[in-house]
């Protein structure tokens, strides 16, 4: 079995990375990070749109590409690599997702001609504050049509045209599109760790929706969405990751202390090696994902969770080894070092901690080896 990528994708993965590192240096990130009101880069939203990479998964009679996931796999990876400040994941990996497994034909037509064409930022609100939202504790409910709760945080909820929302009718959880245009609609600005990508508070009262999938399905559709958009997740990480390991051994080449190179030291070498190896298992775990997200294989859940946890790692762990190696210097605010710890700390919390992960990895195995026992 073949887990690589073809060469057309790996010149797509070339093409991308040239287009961001002359569209997207980090101070993109740092003008969003900086500037007060500024929640993402507009101008590379739109360069990104006119790319196509927002279709890139989207058939072409929706208006998108038709090229598939493996090809939006590469583009995810690279737009870590860049810390590009744009709801690229909340429209692709959740929003677009969202609506081509479990959107009606005139849902389908309706929004993904939009997303592809970047007229639709996304955002996907599941949380209701600390914690795991379950059937006990959801508290927004939808009562005739309408829609009334409080969402937070939910990442670019301040910019978002759509949003999808997890809440109760009749008992049951459901997920419904809501158009946040609507007055009904309170969004209120949440600061994060990372302010280059948005996030925010979002009251609903009374607020008109429509249903996405069938009644009652609310919580698995939430599960399909989130173990499709952690695969894509897991190559921003990587990519964001393997940028960290290459900061931090271009710093170490070229400073030196006690007339040596500071990666002829022993301590030095022990940091790299040990980002390599975290690096290279996310990027095996992220491969076997993108392989079951491409051919829907059964193996997905598993393939997905795995492929969460050890991005969610490897990143945090290189962007933090990243600082040390860049040693008092890697603390400041002009060194780059920050804008991937910070990210590395909002992707891993966006769709689930790596805990909430863990423990979905667990039972999804004590699953299946129960069922291979039977």
């Amino acid at each position: 079995m073949n887990f690589d990528f073809s060469d057309d994708q790996k010149f797509l993965k070339s093409e991308a990375r040239k287009f961001l590192e002359a569209n997207c240096p980090t101070t993109s990130a740092r003008k969003v990070l900086e500037e007060e009101g500024k929640a993402f880069d507009e101008g590379l939203w739109k360069a990104v749109a006119g790319q196509g990479w927002l279709g890139a998964a989207i058939p072409e009679e929706h208006g998108g590409l038709g090229l598939g996931h493996l090809e939006l796999c590469v583009i995810a990876e690279e737009l870590g690599r860049a810390v590009a400040p744009i709801p690229f994941a909340s429209t692709v990996y959740f929003l677009a997702e969202a609506i081509m497994i479990a959107g009606t034909d005139e849902q389908k037509a309706d929004l993904l001609p939009k997303i592809a064409a970047g007229e639709v930022i996304g955002a996907v609100a599941t949380s209701e504050g600390p914690g795991v939202v379950t059937a006990g504790n959801l508290q927004a409910t939808v009562t005739d049509g309408k829609l009334s709760g409080t969402k937070v945080p939910v990442t670019d909820g301040d910019i978002a045209n759509v949003a999808l929302v997890l809440a109760k009718e009749n008992g049951k959880a459901g997920l419904y599109i809501v158009d946040m245009a609507d007055p009904s609609v309170t969004k209120e600005a949440v600061k994060t760790l990372d302010p280059s990508r948005d996030a925010a508070k979002l009251v609903f009262k009374s607020t008109p929706v429509r249903r996405l999938g069938a009644a009652g399905e609310g919580f698995e559709l939430v599960e399909r969405i989130f173990d499709r958009a952690a695969v894509l997740l897991s190559f921003e990480q990587t990519g964001g990751a393997d940028r960290c390991l290459e900061m931090a051994k271009e710093y170490a080449l070229e400073r030196y202390a006690f007339g040596r190179v500071i990666a002829s030291y022993q301590a030095i070498k022990h940091k790299l090696a040990d980002m390599y190896v975290k690096n290279e298992l996310a990027r095996s775990n992220a491969y076997y994902g993108a392989w079951a997200l491409n051919t829907d294989a059964p193996e997905l859940p598993v393939a997905a969770s795995a492929a969460r946890i050890a991005a969610s790692e490897a990143f945090w762990f290189a962007s933090k080894e990243n600082i040390q190696t860049h040693g008092g210097i890697g603390f400041t605010w002009e060194m780059d070092c920050h804008l991937f710890y910070r990210r590395s700390r909002q992707l891993s919390l966006v769709a689930g901690a790596p805990r909430v992960w863990k423990e979905r990895l667990v039972s999804h195995l004590e699953r299946r080896n129960a069922a291979a026992a039977a």
